[in-house]
């Protein structure tokens, strides 16, 4: 059990490991990665139970998709969500099942930081993919089911995967980590 409320140089390594995790889960399945992480953003907020741990997650991965070339907007959802999703989870004290769930719901959100443009910001994307050398056909053919019907597949998409994300995490904590000592 933690003893003071506040982040400590060990919480920030764990932090770091559990979002380098995080990370290479969202490099492998960018469309299902609020399926598969559910069990890492779990495991850290039950570990950690502290405030400021989703919030730092969100920020790295927001600095992740600043760097790599992405608008602005991908650095400002991850940071909106991550520490939305950090209160929500404070809400809950670090440990409602449900709160912990919603909270991850949330934060997966955040990953729509690097795709919105596509939707909201067509020329200023399209614009930022010729700076970096994309030609028209690959252009065309990333537009060409960019509507309406599939943001609103997509936003549906993550929420029933991050469901499904945060619930097996939860199960995994209660079945595996909470017998290995983990948590």
């Amino acid at each position: 059990m933690n003893k003071t409320n506040k982040l400590t140089v060990p919480d920030l390594i764990s932090i770091g490991v559990f979002t380098a995790l995080y990370f290479v889960l969202v490099t492998i399945a960018t469309a299902f990665c609020a399926l598969i992480s559910g069990c890492v953003y779990t495991l850290l907020v039950v570990k950690l139970q502290k405030f400021g741990g989703i919030s730092v997650m969100g920020i790295v991965m927001g600095l992740f998709f600043m760097i790599s070339g992405h608008f602005i907007i991908s650095f400002a959802a991850n940071i909106v969500m991550g520490i939305v999703a950090d209160c929500v989870a404070k809400v809950g004290k670090y440990k409602s099942k449900k709160w912990i769930i919603l909270s991850y719901v949330l934060f997966s959100y955040g990953l729509f930081g690097p795709v919105i443009p596509m939707w909201f910001m067509k020329d200023a994307y399209v614009a930022n993919l010729v700076a970096r050398g994309k030609d028209a056909v690959y252009i065309a053919e990333l537009f060409a089911n960019i509507n309406m019907v599939t943001f609103v597949l997509a936003v549906v998409a993550t929420l029933i995967c991050a469901l499904v994300g945060g619930w097996f995490g939860m199960k995994m904590i209660k079945k595996h980590f909470v017998k290995a000592g983990i948590v």
